[in-house]
């Protein structure tokens, strides 16, 4: 596989952009792989600049539910476009995605569009602050809820235990009310309400984790955070800027019926451009500025051709149930493949998948929680990787993330990756 071309731009854009990326995960880092350099994409397929193609199953990490360049959407953009690219003003396109998203998700009353999925937990943890007038945050072990200060804080020593920053420039000060319980583990969570309940002003959670691979709450888990929330008047915050409009139309709240007090959403209602929401109660929501007191601005929310994109990936699933039949069907071959190829050739393996998303961790041992995920064979994952990559099979460079399944995957491209990770196995 020729990888010149990109090798050259790698070195070059190290020289201009902190580690030759705009995102971390992007590097490659510790894989000893140059990342592909992305010329172009189409359907499952993506194209480097080394005239290399891949099957894709990163999908622009989720929002590519429909694949890449889908022609309902391309247009679109196409059509918004030519009408001018952001007016700073309020527009029809706003209205209706906003529509769009209430009439699927039952918890949202109301919504505010922002731009990133980053912005949406950030500021719904500034309106869960305001509407509660308490000041800390309980999130837990292994969720990623994007980069604002108050997120990147790890656990300290010990069970019950105030957050310690996770990363240099976030202070001791913000990361003091943050609070870090243990993910699908209920007492965890019942010692942190029993010790700072009444300061407590939401929970946040990923009702299915994508960023220590894919790891979902357990139904009991999701039932006792909203009963604990509720008696301890706490609001419940669910993380759906992945799962939202992937592993279900109407949420991965809709699979477990829980209803939270506010949601987040990204990626897929932004159809492949940049987007994010929150949303949530009436009452709630009517505190954010100019409403209320609570103050939240952008003057790229709402870009006419990000609703326009998202607008028409949210109709094509609202109108097409099968695609996510078509999903689950995919995604389920390539668990088995999996499962089987492993056995095949007595590797420990342990495949999470719901949905479209699926991870494959190197470990025998079931995977419920980051202290479980953490136990994975991360060096074999990385040979793994690279000999799949090698075949022309694009996926995450780390063990702890999602591979996404679009409805552009055909079950030819899901049979070629099983033959080919059937041959990456083997090597291991």
């Amino acid at each position: 596989m020729k990888r010149e071309k990109s090798i050259s731009l790698f070195e070059e854009s190290k020289k201009y952009i902190p580690g030759g990326v705009n995102s971390p995960v992007r590097a490659f880092r510790g894989t000893n792989v140059t990342p592909p350099f992305i010329k172009s994409a189409k359907g499952s397929r993506v194209f480097d600049e080394d005239g290399n193609e891949f099957i894709d199953y990163i999908g622009s990490w989720g929002p590519l539910i429909l694949g890449h360049g889908h022609e309902e959407v391309i247009k679109s953009i196409q059509d918004a476009l030519y009408k001018g690219t952001t007016y700073g003003a309020p527009t029809a396109n706003e209205l209706e995605m906003a529509k769009l998203v209430c009439n699927a998700v039952k918890s949202v009353e109301m919504v505010r569009m922002v731009n990133s999925g980053t912005e949406a937990t950030m500021s719904a943890l500034r309106l869960a602050r305001g509407y509660t007038g308490r000041s800390m945050i309980l999130k837990f072990s292994g969720n990623y809820h994007g980069h604002s200060d108050s997120l990147l804080v790890k656990a300290g020593s010990g069970a019950l235990t105030h957050g310690v920053p996770d990363s240099p420039g976030v202070t001791v000060d913000v990361s003091r009310n943050t609070l870090t319980a243990e993910y699908n583990d209920l007492e965890s969570v019942r010692a942190m309400f029993s010790a700072y309940g009444s300061d407590i002003a939401g929970v946040i959670i990923e009702p299915v984790a994508g960023n220590m691979g894919v790891v979902p709450a357990s139904q009991a888990f999701m039932d006792g955070l909203r009963e604990i929330t509720k008696a301890y008047g706490a609001l419940l915050i669910i993380d759906e800027v992945m799962t939202g409009f992937r592993v279900s139309y109407h949420g991965a709240q809709s699979l477990y019926g829980v209803d939270p007090d506010i949601t987040c959403f990204g990626k897929i209602i932004g159809g492949g451009l940049p987007v994010g929401a929150y949303g949530g109660k009436k009452e709630i929501m009517q505190k954010i500025s100019p409403a209320g007191p609570v103050y939240q601005a952008g003057t790229l929310s709402g870009n006419p051709l990000a609703m326009s994109a998202g607008i028409s990936t949210l109709k094509i699933l609202r109108d097409r149930p099968e695609i996510y039949a078509h999903l689950d069907k995919l995604a389920g071959i390539l668990e088995e493949g999996l499962k089987k190829g492993a056995a095949k050739y007595g590797i420990p393996l342990t495949v999470n998948r719901v949905g479209s998303m699926l991870t494959a961790f190197f470990t025998g041992e079931p995977v419920t929680s980051f202290e479980t995920a953490i136990k994975s064979d991360t060096a074999k994952y990385v040979k793994f990787f690279t000999a799949m990559l090698e075949q022309g099979i694009y996926m995450s460079p780390s063990q702890y993330e999602a591979l996404f399944i679009s409805y552009a995957h055909t079950e030819e491209d899901i049979q070629r990756t099983i033959e080919a990770a059937e041959n990456a196995l083997k090597q291991l």
